[in-house]
Order: C-alpha cells, then structure tokens, then sequence
C-alpha cells in the first residue's frame, strides 16, 4: 500500500495505528479470512492474509468495514500489523503554512 491519505488513530495506552484507504491498497496481494475481532469502541475487525513473492502471512492487515458510529471516519480503510510488516511514514509537507522568515 502507498497513500498521502492515511488517517492515524490514536489511543490512550496503545501505539498510533495507521489506517490506509482500500482504495490505496493492493488488494490482489491479500485474502480475506475468517478471522474477526471486536472493539467495544470500533465494532468487528476482519483480517486479511497476505500472498507476496513466495510467502505468506496470515492476518497482515485488519479493517473495520463497518465500524460502530465512533468509528465511521476509519470505516473502509486496512491498518497493517507492525509485527509482520513493515511500515515507513513520512510526514506530508504542510501546504497551508509558509514559513515567514524576518531579517
């Protein structure tokens, strides 16, 4: 997956997760899978195997599809399990501020 759109959830005791839009994933990589998993704050999560060069790993990436209503702005997007993948952030350069520079 590559994205300028991933949105960061962030909560109290856990790490920041990234959530990637479907639409900026390769979805003929993954394989959705029995696996699920309930929030009581996000609603049911379901997990995708991944197939790349040779290997796989299942439950790579989860998402809510659904999510519960606190939750609707990650609705239809996957975050990765930083334990089987690995993911590189770059902040995006900030187009609503110019710096001012005084002489």
């Amino acid at each position: 997956a590559a994205t300028e759109r991933a949105k960061v959830l962030r909560e109290e005791g856990r790490e920041p997760v990234f959530y990637i839009p479907f639409e900026d994933i390769y979805f003929d990589l993954f394989e959705k899978t029995n696996t699920t998993s309930r929030s009581p704050l996000k609603g049911t999560a379901s997990y995708w195997r991944v197939h790349a060069v040779g290997s796989s790993a299942d439950d790579f990436m989860w998402a809510y599809e659904t999510p519960d209503t606190a939750a609707r702005a990650i609705a239809r997007h996957g975050a990765f399990d930083p334990e089987k993948a690995r993911i590189d952030v770059e902040p995006a350069e900030d187009k609503r501020h110019t710096p001012h520079v005084t002489e």
